[in-house]
């Protein structure tokens, strides 16, 4: 009796996944709830089981597209388990085979020789019976033709850097061609406009100063910068509904909820969970969240569901630096931030020159329903915000 293993469903939005890698080979014998293969989509990477324990024969190999549902192996459940002997036995059998391979390999040249041998009595025998120049040339092309396709097809050729070590060639990995189609569309599909401004954090590095480690003890989480943008999110989205729209169609959808997107980066690329009702959360619960996903995204973990009903992003370049970016929109969210790295730069305060830990903020935004006005309004919301934080316990 087989088990057939089917591509599970994912989310109503994907439809297919690429077989990424498989965990068995051919033949394997597999445990119930074994880890059999990985299934990148354009949204995560997911993990296939065993449903049950038994030989696996595959359906469907590495690289492959498969749809939802489709059977990519099978599993026969009336295989017995292999012995712990069996191993031995396979590699004094394996070990057997090695010590013979040579002596059978040299039955094989000398029969193959004396065919060869054969073969060119017969050929000499119907060469000196029709010897007519036409046969003679067919003879001659014949003979000069199959080598050249031969070693063509043993042999493909390589690009000289490959072994001069000046450069490497690797395959571009299936969700990296999906989150690079997906933001090529966001492009095509959106007016995407890029406004600017920037944030003094002194009061918010303070803060974290004076209570990291009452913070720390307390919720086993650290205080970092994200959870007041979140929150500066949040205030600004509120005050500026227009940003927290989409367009669906002909029709623009207003949304009520504040469910905010985290890029996280990833080896296989950039994902953003969506830490929920943002509005309810304390700092310390959107720190754990943020933690928690990442965590889940890093390893592979993450569930689709995570991914889902965010509608406004943020992604951080700071972490790696970056002083300034114009970030692509995670449709079909109209409006992205982007948080650069944090520099003291020389700027006036009260009519003197002092030097201030600044970042610089970016949002992109779909010019279609979003005007200018309403994204540099938002953008000031959050400056006010986050250079006084005290105005988000204070709810002014």
């Amino acid at each position: 009796m087989a088990t057939e293993i089917k591509v599970p469903t994912l989310g109503e939005s994907i439809s297919s996944g690429i077989i990424a890698a498989w965990h068995v080979k051919e033949g394997d014998y597999v445990e119930k709830d074994q880890v059999i293969y990985e299934l990148e989509t354009d949204k995560i990477t997911s993990e296939g089981l065993a449903e049950v324990a038994g030989v696996i024969a595959l359906k469907a190999e590495e690289g492959d597209e498969v749809e939802i549902g489709q059977v990519v192996a099978e599993i026969d459940e009336s295989a017995d388990a292999p012995e712990q002997s069996k191993s031995a036995t396979d590699d004094e059998s394996s070990e057997g085979e090695e010590a013979t391979e040579p002596e059978d390999r040299d039955e094989r040249e000398e029969s193959e020789s004396e065919d060869e041998k054969d073969e060119g009595s017969e050929r000499e025998t119907k060469t000196d019976k029709d010897d007519s120049p036409k046969k003679k040339e067919e003879s001659k092309k014949e003979s000069d033709a199959p080598p050249a396709k031969k070693s063509a097809k043993a042999a493909p050729s390589k690009p000289a850097e490959d072994k001069s070590g000046r450069t490497t060639r690797k395959r571009l990995s299936p969700l990296r061609k999906k989150i690079a189609q997906r933001l090529v569309n966001a492009q095509q599909e959106a007016a995407m406009l890029t406004t600017f401004n920037e944030v003094d954090l002194s009061t918010i590095k303070s803060l974290r100063s004076a209570h990291q480690d009452a913070f720390t003890e307390k919720h086993g989480v650290k205080l970092g910068f994200m959870s007041f943008f979140v929150k500066a999110a949040v205030r600004a989205l509120q005050a500026v509904p227009a940003i927290n729209a989409m367009i669906d169609g002909e029709e623009i959808v207003e949304n009520h909820y504040y469910d905010i997107g985290i890029a996280v980066s990833t080896e296989k690329g950039l994902i953003v969970p969506v830490v929920r009702d943002c509005e309810t959360l304390s700092l310390a619960s959107i720190e754990s969240e943020i933690r928690n996903y990442a965590e889940k995204a890093r390893s592979g973990k993450i569930a689709f569901e995570d991914l889902q009903g965010g509608v406004f992003t943020i992604t951080n370049g700071g972490v790696f630096g970056s002083l300034l970016s114009t970030p692509i929109l995670n449709a079909p969210q109209s409006a992205i931030l982007g948080m650069h790295t944090i520099q003291d730069r020389p700027v006036a305060v009260d009519g003197e020159v002092v030097i201030r830990p600044m970042m610089y903020l970016a949002l992109s935004y779909d010019h279609r329903i979003i005007d200018g006005k309403e994204a540099v309004t938002f953008l000031i919301k959050m400056k006010q915000t986050l250079e006084n934080p005290l105005n988000l316990l204070l709810d002014i």
